[in-house]
């Protein structure tokens, strides 16, 4: 079944039936993570990097942000038998998107916050297709571990 993560959303599954996606990542970011031995996987959609810019957004809705989603889609699959050191992670976004003259680098900032949390936790990326100005879908086959990136202007292919 397709799953749709929605922006400043997240979807964790170890349905072996269901496939992971999200659309329309622009400036946003899509963490994937996959866990080969146990068959979890999760999609998180954030779209700014720092939940102190809006503490009281970011108590109602934590996918919103890198800083507090990101470790609540790792934690989620823990509760599914995932271990940190199997889970195979890959990140797609952030581009410029609306922002030509580069003055609220959103895309930017996004892939800051992740690769700051990522070097502090010892987390590596797999794969990553990060920046430019392009809108991005991905998907994740949980059953296989398969992700699938959709990029504007490129085609689709498998990350």
């Amino acid at each position: 079944m397709k799953i749709i993560v929605g922006i400043s959303d997240m979807k964790v599954s170890n349905n072996l039936d269901d496939v992971l996606i999200t659309y329309s990542l622009g400036s946003c970011i899509g963490v994937v993570i996959w866990d080969p031995v146990v068959k979890v996987g999760g999609i998180l959609h954030y779209m700014l990097p720092d939940s102190n810019l809006d503490k009281e957004k970011a108590e109602a809705k934590p996918f919103m942000f890198g800083d507090t989603g990101i470790p609540r889609l790792f934690k989620e699959t823990y509760k599914f038998g995932a271990l940190k050191n199997r889970l195979i992670v890959k990140a797609v976004g952030g581009s410029q998107i609306m922002d030509n003259a580069g003055i609220f680098n959103i895309g930017k900032r996004n892939q800051a916050v992740l690769r700051k949390m990522f070097w502090k936790n010892q987390i590596m990326l797999a794969k990553e297709d990060v920046g430019g100005t392009g809108n991005r879908t991905v998907s994740l086959d949980v059953a296989t571990g398969v992700t699938y990136l959709k990029v504007s202007g490129r085609g689709e292919f498998e990350l």
